[in-house]
């Protein structure tokens, strides 16, 4: 009886979601901040890139093998065929601010470390629930609740206190603690209105299979065109071995393997299950930070990380973590 209800309350779905969580924790951890020597524009480039050819090669071993086009392959052509133009607007919107400018912003937030706690950007990111109200407001003119406002106040003192405790920050282009709390802010503008989208996206025909085809292409193109514009001097010869490898790295696991779990594992899971699943993501980098970076948060840093757990339990059923 009590495993029926265990299921009930967490089923294998769920369970999907916590290992993908799980995943982009230890990429914030492990992979990403070892990747500091390089421009944030160029990793952001190079995972998606890297994910794409991967999924090619796999469609290309499937048609191989097979003496017709598979018919998972034919669906998701199919869905894609029917796609609105305010389909692809949701699409383009998802790839440029979800997976260029929410992915280049949290890249480069983690690459301070060294300067500051990997959990002040990864814990601030987490007050995406509410940005995601506040858009949804905005643009789907969805009813913000007579809570909203306070549980937003509760979540900025939370950022606040696990960004700079108890002391005044200063201004400065200098003050790496400012400038993560803010690209953690960023993020979670970026993933947060890009969710908007995307659960628009998803209530279209369009298979999970060809929604993460399209969010990591349609971004790889979108990164190359930004780092050619913005950042003409990039270059791959700044690679070396080990850059290359611990990228595919990131394009398998934390990349495409992450990213196919957490939607496959999404369509059965209700909202404020998967936002509990989420929490996995900033635990693992808290304890990841500590356990490998002996990096310990300060008291106040602690209270502020507790009011941004509490608020986001609160609130979990605005809570999903990435976006398509």
């Amino acid at each position: 009886m009590a495993s029926r209800q265990f299921k009930k309350f967490f089923p294998a779905s769920a369970a999907l979601i916590a290992i993908a969580a799980f995943l982009w924790g230890l990429d914030g951890v492990l992979f990403r901040p070892s990747l500091h020597d390089l421009k944030a524009i160029l990793v952001v480039f190079v995972e998606h890139l890297l994910a794409v050819i991967i999924l090619i090669i796999i469609i290309i071993i499937a048609m191989l093998f097979s003496r017709k086009t598979p018919d998972w392959l034919a669906q998701d052509l199919r869905s894609i065929r029917y796609l609105r133009s305010k389909d692809w607007f949701a699409i383009g919107w998802t790839a440029f601010f979800g997976g260029l400018i929410g992915t280049l912003a949290i890249t480069q937030a983690l690459f301070y470390v060294g300067f500051v706690p990997l959990s002040i950007p990864i814990l601030i990111q987490k007050t995406q629930p509410l940005i995601v109200a506040l858009f949804a407001w905005l643009v789907l003119r969805e009813k913000l609740t007579r809570h909203y406002y306070w549980w937003l106040g509760l979540a900025l003192l939370g950022s606040y206190l696990v960004t700079f405790g108890l002391q005044i920050p200063e201004i400065s282009l200098s003050n790496k603690q400012l400038l993560a709390g803010l690209l953690g802010l960023v993020a979670a503008f970026a993933w947060g209105t890009s969710t908007v989208f995307s659960r628009k996206i998803m209530t279209t025909q369009l298979t999970f299979r060809a929604a993460v085809f399209l969010r990591f292409s349609l971004t790889a193109v979108i990164a190359i065109i930004a780092m050619w514009l913005f950042f003409p001097r990039t270059s791959f010869a700044a690679m070396n071995a080990k850059h290359w490898q611990l990228l595919i790295i990131v394009a398998l696991s934390t990349g495409l393997t992450a990213s196919i779990l957490y939607y496959y594992g999404l369509r059965k899971t209700p909202a404020r299950i998967s936002g509990l699943c989420e929490l996995a993501f900033p635990l693992t980098v808290v304890v990841g930070d500590y356990l490998i970076n002996q990096v310990v948060m300060t008291v106040p840093q602690f209270i502020g990380a507790a009011i941004l757990l509490f608020v986001i339990l609160k609130n979990r059923d605005f809570s999903h973590s990435r976006s398509v």
